[in-house]
């Protein structure tokens, strides 16, 4: 089976997962073969998207490309994001033993995942790399910043998640929300996954997307910063998470605050990863 194959069906498989978690928030624990399913699906989407991205690999390998990595171009980075989504989903899941999560997380992978397959715009074909991305520091870099991205992707689920979950408690006044906000985990547990996956997020980003990026800008055009849209944008980011973190250690900001902080927070970073390359020119539009 070919890599365009197992991937096209890894979309069917976060979509099935994400109605899955969505069904399990809405009738919780009333059918408990649910949650099974749902963790099983979204493990076998996962594999399914693993085995492709690694066969889109061997692909190029065969077709004689020699150096090449299979998320150099926007399809196959969107591939990879919703790749990271699921996978810190599945560790999110295991911490906090609580799959209403899913519904607010996993939707974000078949999003990513269905926007590589079906948008018109893609081209995805193999191809060989332009020479300034044949460099192991690609890899280093683009890894790096994909599983920060993923982390913010998820931060800002659970920011809605906490917003949602907020407003229905003031309404109601009762102190863990009705309906299904109840079956949702209480505000300081949502607070602190918020806190910790952003936390997680920056440090991967800082590697990935600050560091490693430099790195790879000077071996492939002979200099570390320049000012480049995709590179203020990405400090840009930097700034609003830094800026999180700061406001959290220091003034002890946390509840609404930090959520509106995430949102803006993914606002920028969807505009980092998706915006600069299209609707700005620079030395990334080719990505």
């Amino acid at each position: 089976m070919e890599s365009a194959q197992l991937l096209n069906l890894t979309t069917f498989g976060y979509l099935a997962s994400s109605m899955l978690y969505v069904a399990i928030l809405i009738f919780g624990t009333k059918y408990r073969t649910l949650g099974l399913t749902a963790t099983l699906v979204t493990m076998g989407a996962l594999l399914l998207s693993t085995m492709g991205i690694l066969l889109r690999w061997y692909e190029a390998f065969q077709l004689g490309f020699g150096y090449y990595a299979p998320f150099s171009n926007m399809y196959e980075s969107l591939v990879f994001f919703a790749w990271c989504i699921a996978l810190t989903y599945l560790v999110l899941e295991y911490l906090y033993k609580n799959q209403a999560l899913g519904a607010f997380i996993m939707p974000f992978a078949f999003l990513a995942q269905a926007f590589a397959e079906y948008w018109p715009q893609w081209n995805q074909d193999l191809r060989p790399l332009l020479p300034a991305l044949q460099s192991n520091w690609l890899i280093a870099h683009v890894i790096a910043s994909f599983v920060g991205y993923a982390a913010f992707a998820i931060a800002f689920g659970m920011a809605v998640m906490y917003l949602l979950k907020a407003r229905n408690i003031e309404k109601s006044g009762r102190p863990d929300g009705t309906s299904f906000f109840a079956a949702l985990p209480g505000l300081k547990v949502i607070d602190e996954v918020i806190y910790k996956v952003i936390f997680f997020g920056f440090v991967w980003f800082t590697i990935g997307g600050l560091i490693f990026g430099a790195i790879w800008a000077n071996s492939a055009w002979g200099t570390y910063w320049s000012w480049d849209p995709k590179e203020t944008w990405s400090l840009i980011t930097w700034f609003i998470y830094a800026a999180t973190l700061h406001v959290r250690y220091t003034r002890g900001w946390s509840g609404k605050k930090i959520a509106w902080l995430a949102v803006l927070g993914f606002v920028s970073t969807v505009f980092t990863y998706y915006g600069v390359n299209f609707l700005l020119s620079g030395l990334h539009s080719y990505g």
